[in-house]
């Protein structure tokens, strides 16, 4: 095995392969699901499975322009200094995941709608200002397309508990 910097590069690497920012958001679904569930070690899974996503899709050949320079803002700002706000702001990401998994454990579909889009559309929102115009907009896609996947599985999920619910009374 390679040092620690060889293998950051090689899943950086992979992370520009633009699949791995499609299917990132509906890591968000196992989420939900295994909160509703209760299920601690799905939730653990869950999380493994989100921080490895970067690196499931082989390296590009040619990744987009857009793509190089959307990481290398990125880069930037996670190896830049880093201060009280950006810690808050780091600090964000598990203190979501946190309150979209209580809100499912304490089985609130209300709740749980209501973190996951507030969890992303403030990465949205991070995105215009760490990145580019531009290149926020460039992410803005596949972000979109999970919020909007996200939410209409969880209205399904809530409409099929709705009529079992209704079926056995």
């Amino acid at each position: 095995m390679g040092s620690l910097e060889e293998i950051a590069a090689w899943a950086w690497a992979r992370h520009h392969n633009e699949w791995s920012w499609w299917i990132r958001p509906f890591f968000l679904l196992p989420w939900c699901w295994f909160a509703w569930r209760r299920s601690v070690a799905g939730l653990a899974l869950t999380l493994l499975a989100l921080v490895t996503s970067m690196a499931w899709f082989p390296t590009p050949e040619v990744p987009s322009a857009m793509t190089v320079a959307v990481l290398a803002a990125e880069r930037d700002y996670l190896l830049g200094p880093w201060g009280p706000a950006k810690v808050a702001v780091a600090l964000l990401v598990p203190v979501s995941l946190a309150a979209l998994a209580a809100a499912f454990w304490r089985r609130s579909f209300a709740w749980g709608l209501v973190v996951l889009n507030a969890m992303v559309l403030a990465k949205i929102a991070w995105t215009f200002v760490v990145f580019t115009p531009a290149g926020a907009l460039h992410h803005l896609v596949p972000a979109g397309a999970g919020l909007l996947g996200c939410n209409l599985a969880l209205a399904l999920a809530l409409a099929l508990a709705w009529r079992r619910r209704a079926a056995r009374r």
